[in-house]
């Protein structure tokens, strides 16, 4: 596996790679990688050839309240891990080389990203989008993988590569979880002993909720109230949002006719969780994927 620093060289190996008429796949990560980000290497390795994983901590998706600086670095680690799955190509920039000091544009998707997520961090989706289109421009692969649980970021990508025309299928993979349930996520790596537990109030709470569903109950006001009821039993969990939103126009969806998520976001400790579960409906049924 080859390590890139710099845009220049990773366009130019793109490029031959287009010249070549090869499948090009990439995975965006910001490291700290965990069994949901491999699971997406091994899809993109399955379908691509190469395979290009960036490795980029961006600081324009962070808050100035938020983790950046705390945020886990693991890079060492994170090669190696790559290295065993056969990734052909680990690119891991610096913020000078991603943002030099004449860096002046943002990219930002209307409407999708104003709740929610984006009611909760400010500027985030702006952050993120932008940094994405830089990197498929970048990279220029044929498909780009991404995890649902982040599934409001991955809509407003997934209209963004839609809105501009860019040459890059954007595959959504499902959620890796524990256990014990708990979506996979690097910032569980912040969660104490205690509170690891508590977190499981994510997920089961979700359950309950889905559960609620294959009963036959249709109504969003007491599906939501059984999730709460699970998150509210504990008191280290702070919910900051749960809502059944369309999942193409992320507004609250009345009845489950149509896809749907079902989207938590909570604090437990001073760390902040999300999770989702995904509702589609199934002949005269519904089915929730956790």
């Amino acid at each position: 596996m080859e390590t890139i620093h710099t845009i220049g060289w990773m366009q130019q190996i793109a490029r031959n790679a287009r010249v070549k008429e090869r499948v090009l796949g990439l995975v965006p990560t910001m490291g700290a990688l965990h069994e949901g980000h491999l699971s997406l290497v091994r899809e993109a390795l399955r379908r691509c050839s190469p395979v290009v994983v960036s490795l980029f901590v961006n600081p324009k998706q962070f808050g100035p309240s938020e983790d950046f600086k705390k945020y886990p670095r693991t890079l060492e680690a994170d090669r190696a891990a790559l290295e065993q799955l056969g990734v052909d190509y680990l690119f891991a920039p610096s913020a000078d080389e991603m943002y030099p000091k004449d860096f002046r544009t943002a990219v930002t998707v209307e409407g999708l990203g104003d709740r929610l997520e984006g009611r909760s961090r400010p500027g985030h989706f702006r952050g993120v989008t932008t940094v994405v289109l830089k990197l498929f421009e970048i990279v220029q692969p044929c498909f780009a993988f991404f995890g649902r649980k982040d599934a409001q970021q991955v809509r407003i990508i997934r209209q963004m590569a839609s809105d501009l025309n860019l040459d890059a299928d954007v595959v959504i993979c499902p959620i890796v979880r524990e256990t014990d349930g708990l979506a996979l996520s690097s910032r569980n790596a912040y969660l104490k002993d205690g509170e690891r537990q508590a977190a499981t109030a994510l997920y089961r709470s979700l359950d309950a909720a889905g559960r609620a569903i294959q009963s036959g109950e249709r109504d969003p006001v007491r599906i939501l109230a059984a999730l709460r009821r699970v998150v509210d039993s504990d008191p280290r969990v702070a919910l900051d949002y749960a809502e059944i939103v369309d999942a193409e126009s992320f507004e609250p969806s009345m009845a489950l006719r149509r896809p749907s998520y079902m989207l938590i976001a909570a604090r437990v400790g001073g760390t902040r969780l999300i999770d989702n579960a995904l509702i589609e409906p199934d002949g005269d049924g519904v089915r929730v994927l956790l």
